[in-house]
């Protein structure tokens, strides 16, 4: 699905008609997936809505081959499709609004595990030094160059 210079519209029509045909497809399934994304993210399923990168790093691929080809070809396109471009246009539109909730979502997650991270080694730092005070009389901080490393394992 690659432009031809010397394509006309007559030429281009079939495979334009293919295109619209399944790019619609494919960005339903893409929405169903982003929408199951972000329930699982939501309810903290983090493995679960994990499993479903490979199906959506594949619909997303094949999306963005066929809006490439469309853009591309977009001179060539017949007249008589631009009623199911704007149909598409408007589904895209839609599909943006998604992204941007899913988005959204997926920062928030990564704020709270991030923050989840920060305060257990942060705690297991402080428990980690000795409590002394300083000529002051108040405790003193402790050493961030003393600070313990922490792992993590992503076997869930």
């Amino acid at each position: 699905m690659s432009p031809r210079p010397s394509e006309t519209r007559e030429q281009a029509a079939p495979e334009a008609g293919a295109v619209l045909e399944r790019l619609p497809k494919v960005m339903d399934a893409l929405v169903e997936l982003v929408e199951q994304e972000t329930s699982l993210v939501r309810a903290g399923r983090l493995a679960d809505a994990a499993r479903l990168e490979p199906a959506k790093d594949d619909l997303a691929r094949e999306f963005l081959r066929h809006a490439a080809w469309l853009k591309a070809n977009r001179d060539r396109l017949p007249s008589g499709l631009a009623a199911q471009i704007d149909a598409l246009r408007r589904k895209h539109d839609v599909f943006q609004a998604l992204l941007q909730i899913n988005l959204t979502v997926l920062a928030t997650a990564h704020a709270v595990s991030e923050g989840i991270m920060r305060g257990v080694s942060e705690e297991i730092n402080r428990r980690s030094q000795p409590s002394t005070y300083g000529a002051s009389g108040r405790a003193t901080a402790p050493r961030p160059g003393n600070a313990q490393p922490l792992t993590v394992s992503r076997v869930l």
